[in-house]
């Protein structure tokens, strides 16, 4: 089983930057992808990114694809998120995951990032 928390979220104006962190628990972290997904007020929660097991496959929601980057760290059951050019359609709770094998297992709890204009 893995635990995930999230951490990083905050309140920055358009343009600026976040780094979220998705720390997870457990030995087998390195055996599970792991994914972001953000819930906006009133909208469906929607994926955002994944990383593969090694880190060597990534995918990108288009509306992210050149200002958010993921990368993830192993040896410390880590996983971020760099945020850059954030806009305030990016205001949303951000939620990591991750996958064994095909459907995501287990979430975290949420972080808020919101984005003012």
């Amino acid at each position: 089983q893995v635990q995930l928390v999230e951490s990083g979220g905050g309140l920055v104006q358009a343009g600026g930057s976040l780094r979220l962190s998705c720390a997870a628990s457990g030995r087998t972290f390195r055996s599970y992808a792991i994914g972001w997904f953000r819930q906006a007020p009133g909208k469906e929660r929607e994926f955002v990114v994944s990383i593969s097991v090694t880190g060597t496959t990534k995918y990108y929601v288009d509306s992210v694809k050149g200002r958010f980057t993921i990368s993830r760290d192993n040896a410390k059951n880590t996983v971020y998120l760099q945020m850059n050019s954030l806009k305030p359609e990016d205001t949303a709770v951000y939620y990591c995951a991750a996958s064994r094998n095909g459907p995501y297992d287990y979430w975290g709890q949420g972080t808020q990032v919101t984005v003012s204009s």
